[in-house]
């Protein structure tokens, strides 16, 4: 049976091979830093949290590459004017289809206005789809499986996701503020440049999360993290 929705109220790559530095933490996480070589740039860093796969070069090429996409455009602030509620019939339908062009820099065909939809315990219509720059605030996506989606620069402010599955996801310049994250998962996934200010975290699951090391300190400050997800997370 379909599922459905409803609506409430350019500088030369370094040829040589990324250089790693491992240290171990005390939950047998890794942190990985990764710089290209021979400059004095900054290197782009990233961890696996609570992870015991081997480190390799393909981890650190990722996060890199989403590092570099998202220097130059920050995520969405909560203070941003938005665009007026969308008056699309099937507005909510659409992120079953997600968005068909861009990725890493929040290019878009047309608008993902998914403010306000319930997607609660959608477990099939948003696996894997691209929804860059959607507009999710105060929108419901409780129990749903978001496993392998890209999320690039959306806007989340408010948005429940209470036990949604983020399991091998791109999660790249989202703004969380005030969102319900309680028992989300985020193995495996890609955090760049996304914000949490104020959300809820309480038993959040990360595992093998790949996350910039400067993100990781920011993630830290949420005091809603419970103990056992902050010592997963290497938090000081």
């Amino acid at each position: 049976m379909a599922s459905t929705s409803s609506c409430l109220a350019s500088p030369a790559t370094a040829a040589a091979a990324p250089r790693l530095r491992v240290r171990v933490t005390p939950r047998a996480g890794r942190v990985v830093a990764c710089s290209a070589g021979g400059g004095g740039g900054p290197e782009a860093a990233g961890l696996f949290a609570g992870g015991r796969k081997a480190v390799g070069g393909l981890a650190c090429g990722v996060l890199a590459a989403w590092a570099v996409a998202s220097s130059s455009s920050p995520v969405i602030a909560a203070s941003q004017r938005l665009p007026p509620l969308s008056t699309e019939p099937n507005r909510c339908e659409r992120a079953f289809v997600g968005n068909t062009i861009g990725q890493a820099n929040g290019v878009y065909d047309k608008p993902l206005d998914l403010r306000f939809c319930d997607y609660t315990n959608e477990k099939t219509n948003l696996k894997g789809k691209s929804l860059a720059a959607a507009l999710m605030s105060d929108s419901k996506f409780d129990g749903a499986d978001m496993s392998e989606v890209v999320m690039s620069k959306a806007y989340a402010v408010g948005a429940s996701f209470k036990g949604t599955d983020f399991t091998n996801a791109v999660i790249d310049r989202v703004n969380f503020e005030k969102a319900d994250l309680q028992g989300a998962i985020f193995r495996n996934t890609v955090l760049s440049g996304s914000t949490f200010d104020d959300a809820k975290m309480q038993d959040v699951v990360f595992e093998d999360t790949i996350i910039g090391y400067i993100d990781l300190q920011k993630l830290c400050t949420n005091t809603s993290i419970s103990a056992d997800s902050r010592l997963e997370l290497g938090c000081r």
